[in-house]
């Protein structure tokens, strides 16, 4: 959540920033009206206690016939005093209603929607093809790397199976990826895929996505869309050590969205499905350092991107567009020759201290107080990423080579039918 005390001191800013995402700006004025309401109740239920100790005093220092009417005085007060603590639990629940809805303060992102990013840069040269193009499921197919038929059949639609150099296409990928995190200062991370309601909503993730989450109801646990979550949570409740800098986490996990809202799009192949896996960047830093960590987890990914030899775009996500926990939201998007048009391999996003004042994780200055964490994600690897890789680098015999990167894995330069 945001930090109430930025809102009460920069009430305009927040505004603006909800205007920009398209949201209501008269929630900020709302939540302003909530504090006093709190602030005012919680004085009072203050002087109220005061007001008891001070007459449990007088009842201490009563005479025998003093004591009947003060003690009755004293019920009186009780009962005072658990409206008053009722009246500010109340107070305090209004407020973190309204506090929970506003999201992140954008920083430095465009206003606007889903269409309105700004393109920062491209790179690498678009592929020009001298035959009929083929789009990665029939390329896949033809190679053996990719089972949709038998996926569904298994897992409904939307699920797969990664077969023999799809699989090792997959592991090359993310192992390449996991060796350049930890070269860059990550520690590799395998997390648990299941978290605990407490953790998905620290996260932000609830507030708006909650349809593309699986819930497990018996159990009272959510899937992971992201290792980005469990990461979130592993410092939850803590006041962590960042006096030699930041602590940074690379998540490899399989990851699980429900895709709700999108049947008819992108159902073809693996750009869009159920489950898959992902290498995850996260960062704990301090709110200072958030701006600089951010351009490095971009720099990082491009420098994947450029090992698997894909030309991409990077973009600047509108405001509109942004997740609920996000301040700025940097993407990468691939060429896709068969849809002659960029798609998303990755994104980074710098959430201030959002997620670490709605999971409590915190870190001491020089001098020993406590501040609120600011955490960073960032996307280095994906499964997505086969559908760019397979199909810029296929050729007129239906053959694709695979990028020099990943040969080490597969154990092949060439993939032919």
């Amino acid at each position: 959540m945001i930090d109430l005390k930025y809102l009460r001191e920069n009430p305009d800013a927040v505004r603006e920033s909800q205007r920009a995402r398209g949201h209501d700006p008269k929630l900020v004025d709302s939540l302003l009206a909530a504090d006093e309401v709190r602030r005012s109740a919680i004085q009072a239920a203050d002087d109220l206690r005061s007001e008891q100790k001070a007459f449990g005093k007088r009842i201490g220092h009563a005479t025998p016939e003093e004591r009947p009417a003060l003690l009755e005085g004293s019920n009186e007060l009780k009962a005072r005093v658990r409206a008053a603590d009722a009246a500010r639990a109340e107070a305090e629940a209004e407020v973190a209603r309204l506090l929970s809805s506003i999201p992140n303060v954008i920083q430095g992102a465009p206003a606007g929607g889903e269409e309105d990013f700004e393109v920062i840069e491209h790179v690498g040269e678009i592929p020009t093809f001298d035959f009929e193009v083929k789009d990665h499921l029939e390329l896949g197919e033809s190679l053996g790397l990719i089972d949709v038929k038998r996926g569904t059949k298994v897992g409904g639609a939307r699920f797969y199976y990664l077969v023999g150099d799809g699989a090792w296409m997959q592991l090359g990928m993310l192992m390449l990826a996991a060796h350049k995190a930890r070269e860059a200062g990550f520690t590799v991370v395998i997390p648990p895929v299941l978290v605990r309601p407490e953790i998905m909503q620290g996260t932000g993730f609830l507030d708006e996505h909650d349809e593309e989450i699986y819930y497990l109801e018996r159990d009272e646990l959510y899937l992971v869309g992201t290792s980005e979550v469990a990461l979130a949570g592993y410092h939850r409740d803590e006041i962590i050590d960042l006096s030699e800098g930041p602590l940074l986490y690379a998540g490899w996990s399989s990851c699980f969205r429900r895709e709700a809202g999108s049947y008819g799009k992108d159902t073809r192949g693996i750009l869009r499905v159920h489950q898959f896996d992902k290498l995850e960047m996260f960062v704990y830093c301090r709110p200072e350092e958030a701006e600089d960590m951010h351009r490095r987890l971009l720099a990082l990914e491009k420098e994947m991107l450029a090992a698997v030899e894909v030309p991409y775009r990077v973009i600047d996500i509108a405001a509109g567009d942004l997740g609920t926990p996000a301040a700025r939201k940097f993407d990468t998007e691939a060429w896709v020759p068969s849809q002659n048009t960029y798609r998303e391999l990755t994104s980074t996003s710098n959430c201030t201290t959002f997620q670490g004042r709605r999971l409590a994780t915190r870190y001491r200055d020089a001098e020993g107080k406590t501040h609120t964490v600011a955490t960073l994600n960032g996307t280095l690897a994906t499964t997505r990423w086969l559908v760019a890789i397979l199909e810029n680098n296929q050729r007129a015999d239906g053959s694709v080579v695979v990028p020099a990167a990943l040969r080490p894995w597969v154990g092949k330069e060439v993939l032919v039918p």
